[in-house]
């Protein structure tokens, strides 16, 4: 094989990368993993997910070459692009919103095939309960695997796109779950979670054979009803933490995101999300941790079978999840070599855990989180400050419920010791209301209930000027200190990706993909992608020569603003190498400008705008946000069909658009739909007199 640094050897670069490749071409495993970077197949690239790549042909020293090699324009409907695309043997494989799937030539971008599960048609009302996002795709044997948003798992011939079979992994008759994270491909296997604890539900996750589609096993991350007995004594052991009758709202600990495989000891790690409801004065009166919310919990991959788990935030109440990615890899802490697993938390806290037994190693802070002072490493529990699950009234902490780093992926070289996060600094305040907490009281799991944020409420709010802004942190693991940090004025940025010749990349927000030298965060390269960035970078080969590409499109609860408009700048796939001189299609600068439709002499019913306004902060605000702009999602105080009454309530009680990504609300009455609209048309005529502001208060959950 192949060893020496390509950088060392300018003179032989696509050489011996293209023999490197064929050398290994017979190592790659049914899931396309091998040792040499040429394909990245699995989601993390390894089932480690540290993001990092071994190849170096792009470097220091030839990074001001790397140029555009091919950029495709996609539909408005793909939306926010949060995916990490696969490449297997020269062709790229990605997902976009609504599940769709697309095949593309690596060295050109020629689209091979398309496939479209058609989740609107199949479940309208489903869409509502999340941003539509697909983050990726799993490989096997010649297969592409799709966890499409409706819950099925299908697997397409990668030659092809044509489905080859296809299981439904959601067993309940309501349809509040949704998949939006990539399923995981291990051993032969697929394994997927899934998202709606925010509109109640219970969490789990399911394993296939990934050649056949065959249920394997299943791990509930919540207990259920203790009258139908319980799965396994986990669950068993789980319920003794909690109190009252958590189950008639689902109990939430939906696994959306965060699922790692550890070959070394044949374990699948878990990352479980939030409550449901979120009060958990409500949920469990008399107390208890709730297990296994916000909990990383370790598994055999053979059966499913619980072996360890560390609850990040016992009794939680805030929505900071525990489903971002986990990293594996072998830290030298004290002297000794630890295989361990690392999070950079929701909650503001990086921790290192020994995967062999669970035990915390350490937690601290790697930004800015005012809710606990620190992790005791005695007993592994947040020492918190006073009425933080504002069981006193309202209380504003940092970080918000979008966390100092939420799903954008983080990567580790392990060469230098450092884990690369994207952080938000945002302040949030929570608290809770009778008519929420009776809201909630009344709620029935299978009912037609999509509201966000069951029993509490939640906003955003700004206290500092920083507030609002992002960075790109260059994390010590082992010293859990910040080796550099990199400021961006924007705070929801895209994911990281690290190669073995120290360089890490990251899209943002404000449309530019940004190379930086891994050691010190020097800037060494950027390229204007003409729209907003979330999704991470792969890197992967194609006739000896290295690609990196990125899928562009931003959105997805972004808490600030860019400028990017939904049907003006339009999502796309970018792809660059050394010496590339393909141009992007012209593109419009950020837009902040309101088009807003407004006829004077249309009289405003003021009773019926304020209840309008309720309507939309409970049902829509997700999406559109009250009197502002989203980048993914039209713009209402623009849209002729929102300002004409009976095409609004086609579209929002009969699903008229569902084929589109607009969900349906068919429990809204006539009266709600005609109140939503006296909103729409109080908004728009507030545009039209120049304020174009949106709601006070930041985004309302």
């Amino acid at each position: 094989m192949l060893t020496k640094k390509l950088k060392q050897h300018a003179w032989l670069p696509i050489l011996a990368t293209a023999a490197l490749a064929a050398t290994l071409a017979s190592c790659q495993k049914p899931d396309g993993s091998g040792a040499d970077g040429a394909n990245w197949s699995l989601y993390g690239l390894e089932s480690s997910e540290q993001r990092y790549s071994p190849l170096e042909q792009i470097n220091a020293d030839t990074i001001d070459r790397l140029g555009l090699a091919w950029s495709i324009e996609l539909p408005p409907q793909a939306r926010s692009m949060q995916g990490t695309p696969l490449a297997i043997d020269g062709k790229l494989y990605f997902s976009t919103s609504l599940s769709k799937v697309y095949a593309v030539d690596g060295k050109t971008g020629k689209i091979l095939w398309e496939y479209d599960p058609e989740v609107g048609k199949e479940h309208p009302r489903t869409l509502r309960t999340s941003h539509q996002a697909s983050r990726g795709i799993g490989y096997y044997d010649g297969h592409i695997i799709l966890a499409a948003l409706d819950g099925r798992l299908i697997s397409l011939a990668a030659t092809s796109g044509k489905p080859v079979w296809t299981v439904d992994t959601i067993d309940e008759v309501d349809s509040r779950k949704v998949i939006t994270g990539a399923p995981r491909v291990f051993d032969g296997k697929v394994i997927v979670g899934n998202a709606g604890a925010d509109f109640g539900t219970r969490g789990y996750v399911s394993t296939y054979d990934a050649r056949t589609g065959k249920f394997l096993w299943r791990f509930y991350t919540v207990p259920g009803d203790p009258a139908k007995g319980f799965e396994d004594d986990a669950q068993k052991m789980a319920a003794k933490t909690w109190s009252g009758e958590w189950w008639r709202w689902g109990g939430g600990g939906t696994v959306w995101n965060a699922i790692t495989y550890d070959k070394e000891l044949n374990r699948i790690y878990i990352g479980t999300g939030n409550s449901s409801n979120y009060n958990p004065a409500q949920r469990s009166p008399e107390g208890g941790d709730n297990l296994f919310l916000v909990s990383i919990v370790a598994l055999d991959a053979n059966t499913g079978k619980y072996i360890w788990h560390y609850q990040l935030n016992p009794r939680e109440a805030w929505d900071w999840k525990a489903t971002n990615d986990i990293v594996l890899a072998t830290l030298d802490i004290q002297g000794e070599k630890r295989p361990v697993l690392m999070q950079a938390a929701v909650n503001g806290f990086f921790y290192v855990i020994d995967r062999r037994n669970g035990k915390l190693l350490s937690a601290e802070k790697f930004g800015k989180a005012t809710w606990a002072d620190r992790i005791d490493l005695k007993t592994g529990r947040p020492v918190e400050v006073a009425n933080a699950r504002y069981e006193n009234g309202p209380v504003t902490l940092y970080p918000s419920q979008l966390g100092v780093h939420n799903w954008q992926a983080m990567s580790f070289n392990p060469e230098l010791g450092l884990a690369y996060i994207p952080t938000l600094q945002q302040p949030g305040k929570y608290w809770t209301t009778p008519d929420k907490a009776k809201e909630a009281e009344g709620f029935t799991l299978g009912a037609k209930h999509y509201e966000f944020a069951l029993g509490s409420r939640f906003s955003l709010v700004k206290l500092d000027k920083d507030d609002g802004t992002g960075g790109l942190v260059a994390w010590d693991p082992v010293t859990q200190k910040p080796r550099w940090t990199v400021k961006h004025a924007t705070g929801w940025n895209g994911g990281t990706m690290a190669t073995a010749s120290g360089l890490v990349f990251q899209g943002t927000a404000d449309g530019w993909l940004h190379g930086y030298d891994g050691r010190n965060g020097k800037q060494l390269w950027k390229f204007n992608v003409g729209n907003g960035v979330v999704a991470p970078p792969i890197t992967y080969l194609v006739d000896g020569e290295q690609y990196i590409t990125l899928l562009v499109g931003y959105g997805a609860a972004a808490p600030d603003d860019p400028g990017w408009r939904f049907g003006k700048h339009m999502p796309r796939v970018v792809s660059f190498k050394l010496d590339g001189k393909a141009k992007l299609p012209a593109t419009p600068p950020p837009d902040f400008s309101v088009n807003a439709i407004d006829d004077p002499s249309f009289k405003i019913d003021e009773a019926a705008a304020a209840r309008g306004r309720e309507v939309w902060l409970r049902n829509c605000s997700i999406c559109h946000t009250p009197g502002g702009a989203n980048a993914n999602w039209p713009d209402l105080r623009e849209s002729p069909m929102a300002h004409d009454y009976e095409m609004l309530r086609q579209i929002v009680q009969k699903g008229a658009l569902a084929n589109l990504g607009m969900p349906q609300f068919d429990e809204l009455t006539d009266q709600q739909v005609h109140d939503l609209y006296m909103a729409v048309k109080y908004y728009s005529r507030r545009a039209a007199k120049g304020d174009s502001s949106p709601e006070e208060g930041g985004r309302l959950f």
